[in-house]
């Protein structure tokens, strides 16, 4: 059966409908948001003489939740303007508009009898054969379906979003055993590809997947840190990036979710889980009793595991739980030797051997976690999920860590992880012995084509992943030798049909010279012998900008010759990577910042995930973008001249998202300030992304690509323009809106832009323009201000304001 989705209807407005539905709006859907009706009026609405059947009143709940998700930071929205795809209602007037969509999904709150009574209602209007799903964390989803006609059934399963949709990518598909394997199928299919999610097949069973064995290591690190005598500091320390996890590692994390969330959710498992060998894991410490009791749940109370409070001063201070006497006190900075042996080590996987090995209580903790988990997840097969790949994606997608607790497994030896279950006095599932005896030692591994296997338990043999054939996974196909260059900056990997990659892997994928010789090596190589060429990579960032190190350096030792030949080098890079002859297609994700988003501006097509973050910042440290940033921008405005309107205004608008380093909070954002345009795509799920930017550098090709010749008739405007702009910078200065240093900044970046103190308008070359960018960079790599500001970025991370 062929779907289309148009119209979504969402049940239920809190903090997961509202955000649900949103998320629905980003990708174009048109969603149907419904709540109660309130049963009092509130004193505002009495004062005005509204009455309960006035519009405003009935439509009250539903509407002050959609708005509170539309303000919320960060925002569920690609673009605030998305909020236009949802039309609000009450559940007892507008229940009957269900009739009119091709999914409905109820988001009330976490009562059965609740959902079974709204169930109830909604086969009254529902339209047989559209989908009907709950999105339950804690109830049975075959319990929810009781009672209701075979079609409900057919069509009805579970659809468990986390917490915030927009950005957590899981989605768990619950089917009871009446749903229709077509719905199944379609359900997967338009999560992965339209909503973006990481999809998991998880069966009817408490917690699903991602709580099941998220709740367990979180519980269990709790009930280790008590054994070791561990602080509220030293357990995050130790359970955060490390180890990688979120920054919040686990118990800033509970703070943030709530403790009360995570009290219900470990009371859950454990009443529902009485067979359950780790049941003693799901018994809250007692700690954590006293703290519920004591309505310490962390933000939403104002205080948890830590506590913000006023120090001398007035300035805000972070206070740690002391769990040995429940009194806060100023949080402390934290070392483990361990620990210190992992700086150097930038590959996740190399990292936990080096843990384990620890001698202090770092090492004893991560021994005694590890073990507890190993033995946990390798007995949650086949009671969960019948294929261990699927915990792994739950547990990366839903909870964030960077490798599944297999991989990590993987990472440590297959032999290592059942030592360290056994020490730390858990028992790993039969089917692990079984494995080894049979002289496999990996969950995992990579065949001659860049495919990743798993081990699939039914079968006692090594099974392809489903789905991932859609995905280019640059870290498989280095696996398998397709890597053709590399040196310690960027490698060049064949991608298969003709096209190659450039892949950086320098730290925060930054773009200094051996990246900029691996973009050029790539570009020859594609020109001699291939049919285009993708940038791309899946690091969690495309690029956070140029090595600021190395400018910083070369300003403060006034090497103003090497500084000027750096830049030429990144300038010319660019050129010959957007006047190569063959198609070049960058695919960013993430952070895109600096020299990343100019590299984006010159390839010929951007193929860009959702999740991508795009903006010029060279302003916040001093500088303008001297990469051909400028440049192109500029060169960008004067195309759109013949467009009508009117020309000083499109170049004050460029002028200001560059002048106030303007970031976009998606790709969608990212065609609103212009480092996006017409022709340049979005994918919603960046699993995808190297894959349909290999499409769209075919797609070039087999057009019939040209090689362009640069462009010598870019309109600029000159002294009328630069007079503008000066003015305007001059007042903002004079208002004390801005310093003088940024005055400074903004005076050149206008030069540039205007083309020079050119008498009238003119047309002039990109190199014209180059090379007037190149001179202002130079020039403010001068200031001492701007030194100052660079210095403050590579210690704090933070720009100084000066």
């Amino acid at each position: 059966m062929k779907r289309t989705i148009k119209k979504v209807a969402v049940l239920g407005s809190g903090v997961m409908g509202s955000r649900i539905a949103c998320h629905f709006a980003n990708i174009g859907v048109q969603v149907l948001l419904l709540d109660i009706a309130p049963k009092e009026l509130l004193p505002d609405e009495e004062k005005k003489g509204l009455k309960l059947d006035a519009p405003a009143v009935r439509n009250r709940i539903v509407n002050a939740a959609l708005q509170a998700a539309i303000t919320a930071n960060p925002s569920p929205l690609y673009r605030k303007a998305d909020a236009s795809r949802i039309k609000t209602g009450n559940l007892d007037d507008n229940l009957k508009d269900i009739a009119g969509c091709d999914w409905t999904i109820e988001v009330v709150v976490e009562r059965l009898d609740i959902k079974k009574s709204l169930y109830e209602r909604v086969e009254q209007f529902r339209k047989p054969g559209t989908l009907i799903t709950s999105n339950t964390s804690g109830i049975p989803i075959h319990l929810l379906a009781e009672g209701r006609s075979e079609d409900f059934k057919k069509h009805f399963a579970g659809t468990h979003f986390f917490n915030p949709p927009r950005y957590l990518k899981l989605l768990e598909i619950i089917p009871t055993p009446d749903t229709d394997a077509e719905v199944l199928d379609f359900l997967q299919h338009y999560g992965d590809l339209y909503l973006g999610k990481t999809v998991v097949l998880a069966k009817d069973t408490p917690g699903f997947i991602a709580n099941r064995v998220g709740v367990f290591a979180l519980l269990d690190a709790m009930q280790t840190m008590q054994k070791l005598g561990l602080t509220v500091e030293e357990t995050d320390k130790l359970t955060g990036p490390v180890i990688g996890h979120a920054k919040s590692a686990t118990l800033r994390t509970s703070d943030v979710v709530g403790l009360d969330t995570t009290i219900n959710v470990a009371n859950g498992l454990a009443q529902g889980l009485p067979n359950d060998e780790a049941k003693d894991v799901f018994v809250l410490p007692d700690f954590v009793k006293k703290m519920g009791e004591s309505k310490w749940l962390g933000d939403k109370t104002g205080q948890g595991f830590y506590k913000k409070v006023k120090g001398e001063g007035g300035k805000s201070e972070i206070h740690a739980l002391d769990l040995n006497t429940l009194e806060y006190k100023p949080s402390q900075k934290v070392k483990f030797a361990t620990l210190e042996l992992t700086k150097s080590i930038d590959k996740l996987a190399d990292r936990f051997k080096v843990l384990v090995g620890g001698k202090d209580k770092a090492g004893e903790f991560y021994r005694l976690s590890f073990g507890s988990l190993f033995a946990y997840v390798s007995n949650r097969v086949p009671e969960i999920s019948d294929q261990l790949y699927k915990i792994d994606d739950a547990l990366r997608a839903g909870f964030g860590w960077e490798m599944g607790p297999f991989e990590t497994w993987d990472a440590l030896g297959l032999q290592a992880g059942v030592d360290l279950a056994k020490a730390a006095g858990r028992t790993v599932a039969p089917w692990i012995e079984e494995m080894l005896a049979a002289g496999n030692t990996t969950f995992y591994k990579v065949d001659a084509s860049g495919a990743r296997q798993f081990y699939d338990i039914e079968s006692k043999s090594y099974q392809a992943i489903p789905g991932v054939e859609n995905f280019i996974i640059l870290d498989n196909l280095r696996a398998s030798g397709k890597v053709l260059w590399k040196n310690s900056g960027a490698s060049v990997v064949d991608l298969g049909d003709g096209i190659l990659n450039v892949e950086f892997h320098s730290k925060m994928n930054a773009l200094g010279q051996d990246v900029i010789e691996g973009l050029l090596r790539g570009v020859d190589m594609a020109e001699k012998g291939y049919r285009g060429l993708v940038v791309g990579n899946d690091a969690p960032n495309f690029s956070a900008g140029a090595n600021l190190g190395l400018v910083y350096m070369q300003a403060l030792e006034q090497e103003f010759d090497e500084l000027n030949l750096m830049i030429s080098q990144f300038q010319n890079a660019m050129m010959r990577m957007r006047y190569s002859s063959i198609p070049v297609v960058g695919a960013p994700h993430g952070l895109t910042l600096g020299g990343g988003c100019e590299l984006n501006l010159h390839c010929d097509r951007v193929v860009a995930a959702a999740e991508s973050y795009i903006g010029l910042v060279e302003f916040g440290v001093g500088l303008i973008p001297g990469g051909g940033g400028t440049k192109e921008m500029t060169l960008r405005t004067a195309a759109k001249y013949e467009e009508g309107e009117p020309e000083f205004n499109l170049l004050r608008n460029t002028y200001m998202t560059i002048s106030t380093a303007k970031v976009s909070t998606s790709a969608a954002e990212a065609f609103d300030l212009g480092f996006l345009r017409r022709g340049d795509e979005i994918v919603v799920n960046s699993n995808r992304v190297i894959a349909a930017a290999k499409a769209a550098a075919l797609d070039l090709a087999d057009a019939g690509y040209t090689q362009p010749t640069p462009k010598t008739n870019i309109k600029v405007h000159g002294k009328g323009a630069l007079a503008m702009f000066k003015t305007g910078v001059y007042a903002m200065q004079q208002g004390n809106y801005i310093s003088t240093h940024d005055q400074l900044i903004a005076d050149k970046l206008a030069y540039v832009m205007c083309g020079g103190d050119l008498s009238s308008p003119t047309e002039v070359s990109e190199q014209y323009l180059l090379d007037l960018e190149r001179e202002a960079f130079l020039s403010l790599c001068g200031e001492r201000k701007t030194l100052e500001r660079i210095q403050s970025i590579l210690t704090t991370g933070k720009p100084l304001r000066n």
